[in-house]
């Protein structure tokens, strides 16, 4: 076979992302916390950026959504958070007035700050006070304020005596001793080194810690697993003894310290709002508190350009303003894409709105991005981290996708997260003395037309923390 060269001309086409895309796609899956520190990073690099509070920033974008079948009188000053749903079966109205309730606002009449408390001691200073009083001995208190200092803020003992003793230069020992004296300090179970510690810690301090409930204690995993036979086999106790000891581990603080240093919950702010207007339809606007106001400073930069001593010099700034264009064009197109994504949600979920739980529709990815001409991913970063404002609560954009289960009857499939509702509610409302098992829940779940097999109703019953029928059971049956 013989071999001979050719010339031949070929056209193909490849989608590059270019590092502008990149950045584009990380800032619509980026949380209004997450964005605010973007944006600080990409201001701290770029001397065109800046942060104002009008100027080259788009105007703000807002949505109609069609209205509902029935308007919905809500007031849209009020903030309503949710605790619960209406439960599909007529009493919609009676569910909402006792499940939901108003946020606390500010009221007149509130006492001065002279008038206020002082506010507690945290943890340390609480434990500082003790070390200054109850420890005279200058190397005995830095081994102390050293171990103070590895103390997590639910008080219990992150670090190890070893290491302490080598950082002071002081014998293992020596740091037993001073540990065995603070762990006599205030709050009882303080500079625990583990959870069975600090209940044994608790214990001694009610001078109830005995060699039965000791070996309590160190079967934890036991407890954990209800198996009552096993520790009674292993603390050599008879049940009504170890349904007394049980009852006085529960009277416990497994977290100390949060009795001074109260964990502080970060709070959730809504990406958009949800309000009902007079007629009955939806007004969906962006939260203005979460829009970054960021601008490109072109008067700076027509004055610096004017005086760049070389090409290098002007090629750079010309590489910045291109980028905080970019950045300022991302951000519209962010809130655009997430005001989008959130009308259509609210649109199909209308009945949700208007009923609770009961009403949500099953909804994928696939039916907002083929509505809105989006790729599923671009949804799906849209609605990561993104909360919305509701007459209902405050809930994340992905709170609303949900899995379809079929009908018994052939008719319209029941979202899987009503589903679940229904289940909390039967186990909710079953009898004290009439635990319903998986089967008896499907049973009950067809007769109101959902197809649905056992071992969903298990995955679920699961996903929603909700015991075993035995072991809730069992659980009626031990003192509270």
């Amino acid at each position: 076979m013989g071999l001979s060269q050719r010339l031949e001309l070929r056209q193909s086409q490849n989608l590059v992302m270019t590092p502008q895309l990149r950045q584009a796609i990380r800032m619509l899956q980026l949380s209004n916390l997450e964005l605010a520190g973007f944006l600080q990073e990409e201001i701290e690099q770029n001397p065109l950026l800046e942060t104002g509070d009008g100027g080259d920033e788009p105007p703000p974008v807002e949505a109609d959504v069609a209205p509902p079948d029935e308007p919905i009188a809500v007031d849209a000053a009020e903030h309503w958070q949710m605790a619960a749903g209406a439960d599909g079966d007529g009493s919609a109205d009676r569910a909402d007035d006792s499940a939901f309730r108003h946020s606390a606002g500010i009221r007149d009449g509130l006492p001065g700050i002279e008038e206020k408390p002082a506010p507690p001691h945290t943890l340390r200073e609480h434990l500082l006070e003790q070390i200054g009083a109850d420890l005279p001995d200058p190397v005995n208190r830095a081994i102390a304020l050293l171990l103070l200092e590895q103390l997590d803020e639910a008080g219990y003992l992150r670090g190890g005596l070893d290491e302490t003793a080598l950082r002071l230069g002081c014998p293992t020992e020596r740091v037993e001793r001073v540990l065995t004296r603070l762990q006599e300090f205030d709050p009882p179970g303080v500079f625990a080194r583990d959870l069975a510690e600090c209940l044994a810690l608790q214990l001694r301090d009610r001078d109830r810690l005995d060699p039965a409930i000791q070996r309590l204690l160190d079967h934890l995993p036991l407890l954990a697993a209800r198996d009552l036979p096993g520790l009674m086999r292993l603390c050599g106790v008879d049940a009504a003894d170890l349904v007394d000891m049980i009852a006085e581990i529960r009277t416990l603080d497994p977290r100390p310290g949060h009795a001074y240093d109260p964990p502080l919950a970060a709070p959730v702010v809504p990406d958009v709002f949800m309000r009902a207007r007079p007629d009955g339809a939806w007004d969906i606007e962006l939260n203005d508190a979460t829009l970054p106001r960021i601008l490109v400073n072109r008067r700076y930069y027509a004055q610096v350009a004017g005086s760049a001593p070389g090409k290098a010099e002007r090629a750079y700034l010309a590489d910045r303003l291109q980028a905080a264009n970019w950045i300022v064009k991302s951000l519209h197109q962010r809130a655009v894409t997430i005001l989008k994504v959130a009308g259509e949600i609210v649109e199909r979920q209308d009945g949700f709105f208007r009923h609770g739980v009961s009403g949500l529709r099953p909804l994928v990815l696939r039916d907002v991005a083929d509505a809105l001409g989006m790729h599923e991913s671009t949804v799906s970063r849209v609605t990561s981290n993104k909360y919305i404002a509701t007459p209902r609560g405050l809930f994340e954009l992905k709170y609303f996708f949900t899995a379809a289960i079929a009908a018994t009857s052939g008719g319209e499939p029941h979202s899987a997260e009503a589903v679940r509702f229904r289940i909390r509610a039967l186990v909710d409302s079953e009898p004290w003395n009439r635990t319903l098992s998986d089967d008896k829940l499907v049973k009950l779940l067809h007769a109101e037309g959902i197809d649905i097999a056992r071992r969903t109703v298990a995955k679920y019953r699961e996903a929603l923390r909700i015991p075993a029928s035995t072991q809730r059971r069992r659980d009626r049956a031990m003192p509270a």
